[in-house]
Formats: structure tokens, sequence, C-alpha cells
């Protein structure tokens, strides 16, 4: 299995494999959920160990990141600083339904390509790619939008399409 880590490369083969892709989301739309599961779970056990995310850090500079009230208490706690200062300095509240969001894009605790809250993280970062939960087809949309940006969905996808012999036509 060719793991491919360049993000220009994978960045081009999401423009160039647009059709490709819609066509993989159709199929896989068509499989069993639990089977689909099972070989996105196979494939993340042996592709995620092999990419070292603090080499790319391109989540951090493309998602919006979503944090919850005990994170902001949390990193508060942390930077030794008061909830109230964390929000003003970091945190957008939405509008609609008061959810809180990074108030950057990147992320302001990207350094380098490392994240510098790391062991303090929010939850959604420590999930991403979320391969590892149930009900990937009904994420397809988000797996195809995080295609180009991410190794580990880029590769994953990629030797899912050799597993299940898609041959897009």
């Amino acid at each position: 299995m060719e793991i491919i880590t360049d993000l220009a490369t994978i960045a081009q083969h999401a423009e160039e494999k647009e059709a490709e892709n819609q066509a993989f989301k159709a199929f896989l739309s068509a499989h069993d959920g639990t089977a689909i599961d099972r070989l996105v779970g196979e494939l993340d056990t042996l592709i995620t160990p092999q990419i070292d995310c603090t080499t790319c850090g391109n989540c951090c500079r493309t998602l919006m990141i979503g944090v919850t009230e005990e994170e902001v208490t949390a990193l508060a706690t942390h930077l030794q600083r008061s909830p109230e200062d964390v929000k003003a300095q970091y945190i957008e509240t939405g509008s609609g339904y008061g959810d809180m969001l990074m108030n950057t894009i990147p992320c302001h605790f990207l350094d380098g390509n490392k994240c510098s809250i790391y062991e303090k993280r929010f939850q959604v970062c420590r999930d991403f790619p979320a391969l590892h939960h149930p009900g990937f087809t009904g994420r397809l949309f988000a797996m195809q939008m995080h295609y180009g940006r991410c190794l580990i969905i880029y590769n994953v996808m990629e030797e899912m399409k050799k597993r299940l012999a898609f041959a897009n036509s």
C-alpha cells in the first residue's frame, strides 16, 4: 500500500478526481454501512500510524474548530487566565444557537505544524478525522470535503477504492 503524504499532491488529486469521488460517494452509499465501517476501521488502523500529523497541521490551518464551555474553562486553567479572557481573545459565539468556535482560521494554537496546547486540545481536534466513529457512509459529504486536505482521509479513501474494486466508469 502506497501512502501519499505530500499535501500539494493530494490537493491536486482532489481537483482531478472530483467526479470520481462523487461516483465513489454514490458507490459507498449503496453498500452495507456496517461493512464499510469495518473496512474504514481496518484502514484507519493501518494508515494513521504511518502518518505524522505534526508534519502537516493542515486541519488546524483550514478547519473551523468548535469548542464547549468545559473546554474553554480547561483552556483558561491551562493558560492561567479567566474563561472570560479566553473567550474574548480566542472564541466567537454563533448568533443562532450560541455555538462557540475558534475565532480564527488557522487556529490560534497552531505553532508551525504543531498544536501548542496539544495535551489540552479540544475534543473535535482529538477526534479528527473521526474515522474511528461508526456511520462513515453518513459522513461522506464531510469526508469528501476533507479528502484534499487530510493525508489520512485521502489515503483511506484511495485504499477503499482499491479494496472495494471501485471502477469509475
